[in-house]
């Protein structure tokens, strides 16, 4: 007897897509709701954060070295630079990827974009394009659009990006992003 396999919250979002583009059988309908919804990810360990008294140092009030997260400041993302922007626009530099997440809820968009620019930093791809869909099919203000750039700002994609841009008409427009791509550390630019 083959033991049953758990699906990763990728396959349950390429799963959810696949079922949805058939008629279930009758009785069925509840399976196919069951791979829809995202399943709750357990809650990272929370450690109690300790209170700094005035004129005491980092190194006292954590008793010696700081935590990694107070050793680097916040990244913050530009906006690209207008010749860099130009360049990609007219196709003079190569957009090395493009994700479409069009007609995607936030909840798979979210994990499928953050699988993308995952892989793609790991590749060492510098520039690519994200198609969000502008959003104005059925009245809709563009729940994609909207949502990505904050995105980008959260703690699991502020490391990879380095700058976005909406993108030029002939790559999308107001539908899509130029993301600039983080250059691993330790590699020369």
């Amino acid at each position: 007897m083959v033991k049953a396999k758990k699906l990763t919250s990728e396959d349950r979002i390429l799963w959810g897509k696949v079922a949805r583009t058939t008629r279930p059988l009758p009785g069925r309908m509840d399976e196919l709701a069951e791979f829809e919804e995202p399943k709750p990810e357990p809650e990272p360990e929370k450690r109690p954060v300790p209170v700094i008294k005035e004129g005491k140092s980092l190194t006292e009030a954590f008793g010696s070295a700081p935590p990694e997260a107070a050793k680097r400041p916040a990244r913050i993302h530009h906006p690209l630079e207008k010749p860099v922007k130009r360049k990609l626009a007219k196709g003079h530099l190569a957009i090395e990827a493009r994700i479409d997440l069009h007609g995607m809820i936030q909840s798979e968009a979210h994990g499928l974009l953050l699988h993308f620019l995952m892989r793609a930093y790991d590749r060492g791809l510098r520039h690519v394009l994200v198609i969000t869909g502008k959003g104005t099919s059925l009245g809709s203000d563009g729940a994609l659009k909207r949502a990505v750039p904050m995105w980008f700002s959260l703690p699991e994609f502020r490391m990879l990006i380095s700058s976005y841009e909406p993108a030029a008409r002939n790559h999308g427009g107001d539908g899509a992003l130029y993301v600039r791509l983080s250059r691993p550390r330790g590699t020369a630019p």
